[in-house]
């Protein structure tokens, strides 16, 4: 935001230069980034000057040209001055650029030199407008009018001074600051509270007066919730002109265009008191009454941009009795603006509420001066002081009468906040014990009000354009800032508490362990944002698309949900470094997703509607080896990721007998087996389906793992990983060549002859599957071995042959496995 120097003086004395100010302001938590001199008028109209055409004639060998000479007051010789414009005469007071003059048109700069033009010698400009940078117009040279002293440089008659900008960069809790009286206020505090003299004006607005007191436009706010106070007056029989000489510079220094003065007037109040007004066309108000309402879903409106958009029913209008003409805090219509046919206005100073103009403006794609500061919180009771101010500069600028009492529908007022202050609590956070009376003067420097104390405490009373102080510790944080950071001493002691764990929480302990066990083994740690597309859902059984988080407000389209799986952002990662030549990947991703379920909180009143869960994802894709003359090139393969699962679940102590791997109908999938305890499932494995790689451009197969990390953390947290010495004693193999059945798995040969011997039995490996000739139809023979090995001793023969029976046993019984 723009801040002029001579225009924050008009409300605060001080003698501070502007870079002194901008350190101030920057030290009081306003961060002022530049500080830059400027002017009004490019070039500030250096070597112009007021003068007087004394004698006016063709010239001898142009239809177009004129000689003129003109009296520049310097008591020397009038210039000669060959002049083209068509409305040159003799007797007008003009603005003359004499030798050596630069002049700026535009972006290009060029100086007035002594020259010849068609054999005639001429030794200065006449200027027009847009030659000087005071308007646009280029159809003749500017006729002052006949009071215009001749000889007076032309900055002092246009009042063009060097002016100092502060680039002062407001924090989203600061709207208070957001104008030139704002950044006063704050800056005035900081100079009391520095011992500085100062003194704080606010513009007075005691000459206003209602000169009608009959009539006026009816105001009617149907919706009050984002309208909690609408303040409107009439005044007729206005004047729309040009702003003076005063208002176009001011508002031409902080980087805005003037308009004509109605506009102006709005919006030189906005930047003096922060609050955004608009003036509309009373002719235009048909019914003579404005209504604050919103309209139905689909309708259309043509903003001042040109641009036709499509309203919300959930976008606040402000409407005449049969149309809307402006989006309430965000942007007027096309139609009610103040035009220079316009002679009665309808003023606006309101309050609605943050929320809705700042969903208005994020749905239509609209930042404006008004919706940054209403979005952000207005002073609810500042809207009739705002409205005289711009009352009394209309009657001033551009004349016309009040008619009708101020319209200001209010039925529930704001409150001042009250907040209890504790000392205690001042000098623990502050670290220092401030002096009572320098809290209490800080308070009073800040416009807080102190109604009742005592030794331990305060009770004040916050105004109401403080929006960000709603506690305490808001209170604090404001008597330190004016108190001054740079105040509060470093002590000599540090206090400390030392420990070798970077992580105290076991949660982020195990994290930090899993995944430098991945990344050791080759995988890279990718982060993907937590909002996804929501077309991912569609169609899908095992993450239904009506179980997303639906964002209310979403930015687009593609961030308008909340992840219910890892899935996807992983296959956006290994879609983009595949289209960059990295076709061979392995990522693993620690993030938390969501879950929304209406009919889980009917069904059980203990189970929330809305739940989010920690993941761990892994994906492997492309070549686990590349050909070299040591190694022949291989695929990565489901078994490969199923490895690296073990690998963490063993890690974390999840023991053989307590992880079942089996099979799952899942549609992410074309192959999945389920990981799971004996109380529940904590996760999935298995190949992408091809279907769902395609929507990212995959060709080839991805294969990918989820768990529930913080539900395997439960199941882990009683499991203690130790090391233990190796065996001096040798294993003993085993082989068992199984028939049958084929929709036997693996895993569970491996569950029951883990259950059948849990002490000897170490390992259980499948080596060999057979499917074919010489087999019972729907059989399948399995080579599995297995490993056995005593701790404390060398095992013989007969306990060997044991285990070995009672396995065979429970193989026989459980799955009606036979050996071959």
């Amino acid at each position: 935001m723009n801040i002029s120097y001579n225009w924050l003086k008009e409300y605060l004395q001080f003698d501070l230069s502007p870079q002194e100010t901008a350190d101030a302001l920057t030290s009081i938590g306003l961060e002022t980034g530049s500080v830059e001199e400027i002017q009004a008028i490019k070039g500030g109209l250096e070597g112009l000057v007021i003068g007087e055409v004394l004698t006016c004639v063709n010239h001898p060998n142009s239809d177009h040209l004129h000689l003129t000479t003109v009296d520049i007051g310097d008591g020397g010789e009038p210039l000669k001055i060959v002049c083209g414009a068509p409305n040159v005469a003799a007797g007008q007071k003009v603005v003359v650029a004499t030798v050596g003059t630069k002049l700026y048109a535009g972006d290009e700069e060029f100086t007035i030199k002594r020259s010849k033009i068609r054999g005639e010698e001429s030794l200065g400009m006449i200027c027009a407008e847009d030659e000087i940078g005071i308007g646009t117009s280029h159809e003749g040279i500017i006729v002052l009018p006949d009071n215009a002293p001749v000889g007076v440089a032309a900055k002092e008659y246009y009042n063009v001074k060097s002016d100092f900008v502060l680039e002062v960069d407001i924090t989203p809790n600061r709207v208070d600051a957001a104008s030139h009286y704002g950044v006063a206020r704050d800056l005035a505090a900081w100079l009391q509270q520095a011992g500085e003299a100062c003194k704080l004006t606010r513009p007075s607005v005691d000459a206003f007066a209602i000169d009608k007191k009959e009539g006026g436009i009816e105001v009617v706010v149907e919706n009050r919730e984002a309208c909690p106070r609408y303040s409107g007056l009439t005044i007729r029989g206005v004047t729309v002109k040009e702003s003076p000489n005063w208002l176009k510079n001011k508002l031409l220094m902080i980087g805005l265009r003037p308009i004509n003065n109605i506009v102006d007037i709005t919006n030189f109040v906005l930047h003096e008191t922060g609050h955004p007004m608009h003036a509309f066309d009373a002719a235009h108000i048909s019914g003579n009454e404005v209504v604050v309402r919103t309209l139905p879903e689909g309708t259309k409106f043509v903003t001042l941009d040109e641009q036709g958009r499509t309203l919300s029913d959930r976008d606040l209008m402000i409407c005449n009795a049969k149309e809307g003409m402006c989006i309430a805090g965000v942007f007027g219509g096309l139609d009610s603006g103040v035009t220079e046919m316009t002679r009665d206005i309808f003023l606006e100073s309101a309050y609605f509420n943050p929320t809705w103009v700042r969903k208005t403006a994020r749905r239509h794609g609209l930042n404006t001066d008004s919706s940054f500061r209403f979005e952000r919180g207005a002073d609810p009771n500042n809207t009739v002081y705002v409205l005289k101010r711009a009352a009394l500069l209309v009657k001033e600028l551009a004349g016309g009468e009040i008619e009708g009492e101020i319209r200001d529908i209010y039925p529930e007022p704001v409150r001042p906040q009250e907040v209890t202050l504790s000392y205690k609590k001042v000098d623990a956070l502050i670290g220092k014990v401030i002096p009572r009376e320098t809290i209490k003067n800080i308070l009073y420097s800040l416009e807080i009000d102190v109604t009742h104390e005592n030794k331990e405490e305060l009770t004040l009373l916050v105004p109401t354009y403080r929006v960000d102080v709603t506690r305490d510790v808001d209170v604090i944080e404001d008597i330190l800032r004016i108190y001054g950071y740079n105040n509060i001493e470093i002590s000599d002691t540090l206090k400390a508490n030392l420990s070798y764990q970077t992580f105290t929480d076991r949660k982020n302990k195990l994290q930090t362990l899993i995944s430098e066990q991945l990344s050791a083994n080759g995988f890279g740690e990718i982060m993907n944002n937590s909002l996804t597309k929501k077309s991912y859902y569609e169609g899908l059984e095992s993450y239904p698309a009506s179980h997303c988080v639906s964002l209310v407000n979403p930015l687009s389209s593609d961030l308008g949900v909340m992840r219910q799986t890892l899935l996807f952002g992983g296959l956006e990662s290994i879609a983009y470094n595949r289209n960059r030549k990295h076709a061979d990947l392995r990522f693993y991703e620690f993030g938390n997703c969501y879950h929304f379920d209406a009919d889980k909180k009917r069904a059980d009143k203990i189970l929330a509607e809305y739940t989010e869960e920690t993941r761990i994802g892994l994906w492997i894709c492309g070549k686990r080896t590349h050909r070299n003359w040591t190694t022949t090139e291989e695929q990565s393969s489901v078994f490969e990721l199923k490895a690296h699962l073990e690998n963490i679940l063993k890690r974390l102590g999840a023991g053989r007998n307590q992880i079942l791997f089996e099979p799952l109908r899942n549609d992410l999938y074309s192959i999945c087996m389920t990981i799971r305890t004996y109380q529940k499932i904590i996760g999935s494995f298995g190949i992408v389906s091809p279907k769902i790689s395609h929507l990212f451009d995959i060709d080839s197969e991805v294969f990918f793992a989820e768990i529930d990390w913080d539900a395997l953390l439960k199941e882990t947290e009683k499991q203690q990983v130790q090391f233990s010495e190796m065996s001096r004693f040798p294993a003993v193999s085993r082989d068992l060549a199984l028939l049958i059945d084929k929709e036997i798995t693996f895993a569970q040969i491996e569950q029951i002859a883990l259950k059948s011997e849990k002490k000897l039995l170490k390992e259980v490996t499948l080596f060999d599957v057979y499917e074919g000739k010489n087999l019972p139809e729907g059989k399948k023979s399995y080579a599995v071995n297995f490993l056995l090995q005593d701790e404390e001793k060398t095992l013989n023969d007969k306990q060997i042959d044991t285990v070995m029976q009672k396995i065979r046993q429970n193989l026989e019984k459980e799955i009606g496995a036979q050996l071959r």
